[in-house]
C-alpha cells in the first residue's frame, strides 16, 4: 500500500471518529467504495459497488444499512473534515479587501424515474427543470499547493415541508450566513435572487446580476415644481439595452476604475448609493461595478453591500473564488460516477449524494497535497488532479487493507439469540381468541 492510501485512512477515520461504532466502519467501506470509482463501473448500483471492493456479504450489508438506517449527521462530518483539514496547515484561505470569500451554489442529482421525488432542478442538457435531489452548498475558498479548493461546511436537504428550489435557496442562504464570520462574505451566482440575499439584514455578500439590472438612486430627485412630487429615486441602467428597434443608453457611472492583469487591461464603472428598483429611499445602500474583460464578450455586472473601500478589483476576485465550488459536483458525478444512484429509501437517496460530495473533496485535497500520481508511462507531466487519483485507488482491494485500531470498528454486539433472514420480517396472522360469554351477551 503507498503513504497516499494510508493517508487517506487515517483522515476518513478522524471524520468518523464521533460517529457509533459499527455505522462508522459502514461509512468508511462506503466512503471507500465512493474514492475509488466503483460507482463508475456498476453504473450507479450500490450493492455491486461495495461487493468490488472486496468486502464480504455481511459487510455489504452492513455498509447499507449505515447508509440507510445508520444514526450520523452529515453536517457533523462535515465539521470533523474542516477541523482535519486546518489540523494539517496545508489549507490556506483566500482573502481580498479584507475579505474571505464563502461561495453559495445548488445542486442537483438527476433522478427522473425516481418515485415521491418532488424537488427539480434546471437540466441544461434538456432545457427545463427536472425531477431531482438538490442539495445546497456552502463552502470556503483557499488553496492547498499550487490548487485553489472549496472546503464544504453545509450541504443543505430540501425542506420536507417545501421542496420548491426557491424555498431551498432563501434556507441555504439563511443558514449560511450563520456561519458567517466577521472577515467573510457570500458570493453567489446570477441563480439567487437580491431581495433573499438583502433580507439576511447584516450579512455580506457580492452577487452576480443579471445583464438587465435595474436599480434606483437611494434619494429622491429634487422637484420640478409640477406634476406629483417624485417617491422614488432615480431609476438607474447599468448597461444599454434595446426595445422595439429602439436603444436605451445605459445610466452614466458615478466612478471607474482600471488596472492590468497579465497584460490585459480590465475596465470597472462603478454605481454607488443604489436600492432595489421598487424600494423607496431610506433602504440598505448597494453597489453596482460592471467589469469588462477583454477576454469575454459579455460584461460582468456584480452587486454588493460592501463598502466603498473595497475596490473592483478585490469584487472581481472575490467573485471568481466563487468557481471552485463548482468543483464539489464535478468531482462527486463525473469522477466518482455518483451522478448515478439507485437507491430508494428515503434517507439514502440524499445521504449518498451528500457523501458522494464530501468524497470528492476529500479525494481533491488529497490529491492537491499529494505527490502527483502517474496514470501510466505516458503521463510523463502529471499534475495533483483527483482524476489521476482516483484512477490509482480503483486496483484498491479493501481486504488488504488494515483498519485504523480505535473507534472506527466492527460493533461486538451479541446478534445470536435474534431472527436471520426471512424469519425475521415474516409476519403471522393474530389468533383472536374467543370473546367471553358476558360480553358476547
Amino acid at each position: 500500500m503507498s503513504d497516499t492510501v494510508y493517508r487517506i485512512n487515517q483522515l476518513l477515520a478522524a471524520l468518523l471518529r464521533r460517529v457509533p461504532i459499527g455505522t462508522n466502519l459502514g461509512l468508511l467501506t462506503l466512503v471507500w467504495t465512493l474514492l475509488s470509482g466503483r460507482l463508475l463501473t456498476s453504473r450507479g448500483a450500490l450493492f455491486p459497488a461495495l461487493a468490488d471492493l472486496g468486502l464480504a456479504d455481511n459487510a455489504v450489508r452492513r455498509a447499507h444499512a449505515a447508509l440507510r438506517t445508520g444514526r450520523f449527521e452529515i453536517a457533523a462530518i462535515l465539521r470533523a473534515w474542516n477541523r482535519a483539514v486546518q489540523e494539517e496547515g496545508g489549507f490556506h484561505a483566500h482573502r481580498h479587501g479584507g475579505y474571505r470569500p464563502v461561495p453559495v451554489d445548488m445542486v442537483g442529482f438527476f433522478r427522473a424515474r425516481l418515485a415521491g421525488c418532488a424537488s427539480k432542478h434546471f437540466s441544461s442538457a434538456a432545457g427545463k427543470a427536472l425531477p431531482a435531489l438538490v442539495l445546497g452548498m456552502v463552502g470556503a475558498t483557499g488553496s492547498v499547493g499550487t490548487s485553489r479548493l472549496c472546503l464544504p461546511r453545509l450541504l443543505v436537504e430540501t425542506a420536507p415541508t417545501d421542496a420548491s428550489e426557491a424555498v431551498q435557496q432563501r434556507r441555504t442562504l439563511r443558514l449560511a450566513a450563520q456561519t458567517l464570520a466577521d472577515n467573510e462574505v457570500l458570493v453567489a451566482d446570477a441563480g439567487f435572487a437580491l431581495c433573499d440575499l438583502l433580507a439576511l439584514q447584516e450579512a455580506r455578500f457580492v452577487l452576480r446580476a443579471a445583464k438587465n439590472f435595474t436599480a434606483r438612486k437611494n434619494r429622491l430627485p429634487d422637484y420640478k415644481g409640477t406634476g406629483r412630487p417624485p417617491t422614488k429615486g432615480e431609476l438607474v441602467r447599468p448597461l444599454t439595452r434595446s426595445y422595439n428597434n429602439k436603444k436605451i443608453p445605459a445610466t452614466p457611472a458615478d466612478g471607474s476604475a482600471r488596472w492590468k492583469e497579465q497584460g490585459r487591461t480590465i475596465t470597472a464603472l462603478l454605481y454607488d448609493d443604489l436600492v432595489l428598483a421598487e424600494t423607496q429611499p431610506a433602504s440598505p445602500s448597494l453597489r453596482c461595478v460592471v467589469i469588462r474583460d477583454p477576454r469575454y464578450k459579455q460584461p460582468l455586472v456584480l452587486v454588493t453591500n460592501l463598502p466603498k473601500w473595497v475596490s473592483a478589483r478585490d469584487l472581481l476576485l472575490l467573485y471568481r473564488d466563487r468557481w471552485p465550488i463548482e468543483q464539489l459536483p464535478l468531482a462527486a458525478k463525473q469522477m466518482l460516477g455518483a451522478e448515478r444512484s439507485f437507491v430508494f429509501a428515503t434517507t439514502s437517496r440524499v445521504r449518498l449524494p451528500q457523501l458522494a460530495l464530501l468524497a470528492g473533496n476529500v479525494l481533491s485535497y488529497v490529491a492537491a497535497s499529494s505527490v502527483p500520481v502517474a496514470t501510466g508511462f505516458w503521463d510523463r507531466a502529471s499534475r495533483p488532479t483527483c482524476g489521476r487519483l482516483r484512477r490509482g485507488l480503483c486496483r484498491l482491494r479493501f481486504s488488504e487493507l488494515s483498519l485504523t485500531e480505535g473507534q472506527v470498528r466492527k460493533k461486538a454486539s451479541v446478534t445470536a439469540h435474534l431472527l436471520k433472514g426471512v424469519a425475521a420480517h415474516r409476519r403471522t396472522k393474530a389468533i383472536l381468541e374467543p370473546l367471553p360469554a358476558c360480553w358476547a351477551a
